[in-house]
């Protein structure tokens, strides 16, 4: 979901370079549900790629021999490889080429020779360290591609508006009044700030005079509970679609989550962010929203691991929940509303 929306600005770009293009993602499950509601791109192709890291294991070739000959098909005029630095682009380029795709552009490491027909070498991290959001503009800026907007895309349905403005009204919230939303879930292990500071935190906000709401996923239920324990506030884990949960975060004065895809979308609507920002990638952070990023340094930063292989978790539990409420005071008071630097704690 945050993989996509981080690449909108990118996409609009490409319209923007290329007036009348048609824009078919392809995309996991997961970031087909993110796609659906980016009015920049017409269609999405689901596909489980053997080299994410979601997709399990299989030794049936089929699916991917399918989604070539749709690739194939469709006959789109070009590709173009969106990967964070450290993944490798040339499986998908080999896809795009397998399926007569003429031209397919893309950051690369190594030497892909006829796999992409454009080839941008990779400088990260030797060279430069960039969001995730400026990195995909700077590929498609090669291909003259640009765009005066670099603010992340979603487009909120009326019916989940509506959906959520009931919600809002039956548990007696007032959408002027002081409340945030707080989402103590993420999918990897190491980037959980641990549930029982956040139970820590919320107590001291709700005794601030703060109303809460919070969110999550169906498998997340264990940890909402936990992380609002003793805390008066409202659930609505496993009851919002991600359309839902977009209108929500588009109403909410602010969000206080763990660095995960609600964060982005919170970006994407232009919610203020808390984020608890475990050192497992630098390119992550909050994009173009007053926010406040979180964390305890430590040596072994930048891990790219969805497990801490230390099995301390201190950039994240070092973390104090005093820091979590200040942070949210600060932000919902307007005490500074530019948004800090990426590498800004």
């Amino acid at each position: 979901m945050g993989d996509v929306l981080m690449t909108t600005p990118a996409i609009r770009a490409v319209r923007a370079g290329a007036p009348g293009c048609r824009v078919t993602l392809l995309t996991s499950p997961a970031g087909a549900g993110a796609a659906h509601l980016v009015p920049e791109i017409d269609d999405v192709i689901i596909y489980e790629a053997p080299w994410m890291k979601a997709t399990g294991p299989r030794s049936d070739p089929s699916p991917d021999h399918l989604a070539v000959k749709e690739l194939a098909a469709r006959a789109f005029d070009a590709a173009i490889v969106f990967t964070v630095y450290s993944q490798s682009p040339l499986p998908a380029a080999l896809m795009c080429h397998l399926a007569d795709i003429p031209l397919r552009l893309a950051h690369c490491r190594e030497n892909p020779y006829a796999l992409l027909t454009d080839w941008v070498r990779e400088p990260e991290p030797e060279d430069v360290l960039r969001h995730e959001v400026q990195r995909q503009l700077d590929l498609v800026a090669t291909i003259g591609c640009m765009c005066s907007d670099p603010t992340m895309s979603i487009s909120v349905p009326d019916e989940a508006s509506t959906a959520v403005a009931a919600l809002l009204a039956e548990h007696g919230f007032d959408p002027e009044g002081l409340w945030a939303v707080v989402h103590p879930g993420a999918t990897a292990p190491s980037r959980r700030y641990p549930p029982e500071a956040f139970a820590v935190a919320a107590r001291r906000l709700t005794e601030l005079g703060w109303r809460l709401i919070f969110t999550g996923g169906p498998q997340e239920l264990e940890d909402v509970e936990r992380a609002r324990l003793g805390v008066p506030s409202v659930s609505l884990a496993g009851r919002l679609s991600l359309a839902e949960l977009a209108a929500l975060l588009e109403r909410s004065p602010l969000l206080i989550a763990n660095n995960s895809g609600p964060v982005h979308v919170a970006c994407a609507v232009g919610t203020p962010v808390v984020d608890l920002y475990a050192l497992t990638n630098p390119q992550h952070m909050p994009w173009g929203v007053a926010h406040r990023v979180l964390f305890s340094d430590v040596p072994c930063r930048w891990c790219y691991s969805s497990i801490c292989r230390e099995g301390h978790h201190d950039c994240l539990r070092r973390v104090e929940p005093e820091d979590v409420v200040e942070a949210a005071v600060e932000l919902v008071e307007g005490a500074s509303r530019a948004p800090r630097s990426l590498t800004s704690p």
